[in-house]
């Protein structure tokens, strides 16, 4: 009983937070900086895990997170710039007190919905096990499901990435310092720096050294700023062919009668 209530008086929560960009952010409910798997998680006792369920099955679990934004690791306008949506999140609970003993998982999945008030926030974390609600197999397509360079595209973006200079933006579209060619239609737009460093969006169109891309920053972008094309694919298996030989990986239907064959008629 003694050791049960030592351990409950003892107990801090620690989160660890992955982005999507590679930035990783590590923060404690306790009142003082712990080291925990050789990574030091910064104090922040605004922000703790409010709602959280663990039940035995194989049920989706999830929990929320909420708190006060008093870490300048945790901002109020990175929430809102999206800089963690779909980050890899990791809860556990440990006892500050006794660093050799090993920390307990609560919970370990993507943040979902982020929403900020104030100085408040709150966050929903979706658990791996809330992926079973996902469709057992994926609808047919004409075009490849995969995503690209994933494990199941399996094409190798190395050197399929090139940096250059913002010189001008006008909404979602953008005037570079170098051409750039079809080969990075509909691929990824990274910020390197500026005020929407992290955010990435699609190339939906590509004229010589102007891009336009899917979704306007959400912040200003200043002449100068640094941004990172990846190359992109179109999907289609005429495509994954001739550009990159990966057909064998091709993940759609390009050949699979639609709809409209219901819809003929003998000798039609």
């Amino acid at each position: 009983m003694d050791k049960d209530r030592k351990l409950v008086s003892t107990l801090a929560f620690c989160w660890r937070i992955e982005r999507q960009d590679g930035a990783g952010i590590a923060l404690t409910s306790h009142d003082a900086p712990l080291m925990r798997d050789g990574v030091i998680h910064r104090s922040d006792p605004g922000v703790v895990p409010s709602v959280l369920t663990r039940k035995l099955g194989v049920e989706p679990q999830s929990g929320e997170v909420a708190g006060a934004l008093s870490s300048s690791a945790l901002t109020a306008a990175d929430l809102e710039m999206g800089r963690c949506d779909g980050a890899r999140v990791t809860l556990c609970a440990v006892d500050w007190e006794d660093p050799a003993t090993a920390s307990m998982r609560l919970l370990e999945g993507e943040l979902g919905e982020v929403s900020v008030s104030g100085e408040n926030f709150s966050a929903d974390l979706r658990g791996a096990a809330s992926k079973l609600e996902d469709a057992v197999c994926p609808k047919t397509s004409p075009e490849c499901r995969a995503s690209f360079g994933d494990k199941n595209c399996r094409v190798d973006l190395a050197g399929r990435s090139v940096r250059a200079k913002v010189l001008a933006s006008d909404s979602g579209e953008l005037k570079l310092d170098r051409s750039v060619d079809n080969r990075f239609l509909f691929g990824r737009l990274r910020y390197l720096s500026g005020a929407n460093c992290g955010a990435m969006s699609v190339v939906l169109s590509v004229n010589d050294d102007v891009i336009r891309m899917r979704d306007v920053p959400r912040a200003g972008v200043s002449p100068g700023c640094t941004v990172e094309l990846r190359e992109g694919c179109d999907k289609r298996l005429q495509t994954c062919v001739s550009r990159f030989g990966n057909a064998a990986n091709f993940r759609g239907e390009p050949h699979l009668p639609g709809n409209d064959l219901l819809t003929r008629y003998p000798g039609a």
